[in-house]
């Protein structure tokens, strides 16, 4: 009698084992997005964006972009991201492509880049640079600079110039209110040279409009080759603010990479 207790138990926690062992595996957790906004933007024009994330279930962390300089802009997210423990997804908006593709390098959990109507430099480019590679930037024309009490210059979009340059999709009230928050960029921020293109080793998703008066659909349609985009998304007639007037696209496109980033 003693034997065959002994037996039954040891098939009993033999069956439990096994029960355990054919469990399921459960879901890896989703990436946490990092949204990176660029010149003439702030945080909340992610909001749009930022609300069908979470409701899809990310967790989402719009950085406070400084627009000071690539090397130190960079730097000031990659502290971020370095409080992630685990997998991230960055996302770049214009003048914040230059700044996501240097922060991702040496962080080890950045599992893919979105370019948002962003740069995707190369070694030594800059934004300026790259904006004058293809006509159709109307930049220049709309920029009202401002001294710095330290030397150089802050950029600034003009109020009144703002909506047709910036977002001519976005309706005119917001539009507006957009052009009151504006934060400007330091005008050396936009000539100083990239470091190492992240993009060469990491998989990049790119969404541009057609009608980007920043930066010409030419150039971000060369970068998004150049880079070998997994996905490169190109929405007609919108405006360089597309986050703010096609945030579902925009969202889709950084679900598509947080969705590779899991595998």
């Amino acid at each position: 009698m003693p034997n065959i207790t002994r037996i039954l138990a040891l098939a009993a926690a033999v069956a439990v084992s096994s029960t355990a062992m054919a469990q399921p595996v459960g879901p890896k957790a989703k990436p946490t997005v990092v949204l990176v906004h660029g010149a003439f933007a702030e945080s909340s024009s992610w909001d749009a964006v930022i609300t069908r994330l979470k409701r899809d279930g990310y967790v989402t962390i719009a950085a406070a972009n400084p627009l000071r300089s690539v090397a130190s802009d960079a730097a000031a997210v990659s502290a971020i991201v370095r409080t992630v423990s685990g997998p991230v997804v960055l996302v770049g908006h214009s003048y914040g492509g230059p700044v996501i593709t240097e922060a991702a390098n040496g962080n080890a959990n950045v599992k893919a880049l979105v370019y948002v109507a962003g740069f995707a430099p190369e070694t030594g480019e800059s934004s300026l640079t790259l904006s004058g590679m293809f006509p159709g930037s109307t930049l220049g024309s709309a920029i009202v600079p401002v001294a710095l009490p330290a030397g150089g210059q802050d950029l600034f979009i003009q109020a009144d110039k703002f909506r047709a340059q910036f977002a001519a999709d976005v309706p005119e009230e917001q539009a507006s209110l957009m052009a009151a928050t504006q934060r400007p960029v330091a005008q050396a921020a936009l000539a100083e040279a990239s470091g190492v293109p992240s993009w060469k080793t990491l998989p990049s998703y790119v969404i541009y409009g057609t009608d980007d008066r920043n930066i010409p659909a030419a150039v971000m349609s060369f970068m998004a080759k150049r880079a070998h985009a997994v996905k490169t998304v190109v929405v007609e007639g919108a405006s360089h603010a597309l986050m703010v007037s096609h945030p579902d696209e925009v969202t889709s496109l950084i679900e598509d990479a947080a969705a590779s980033a899991s595998q």
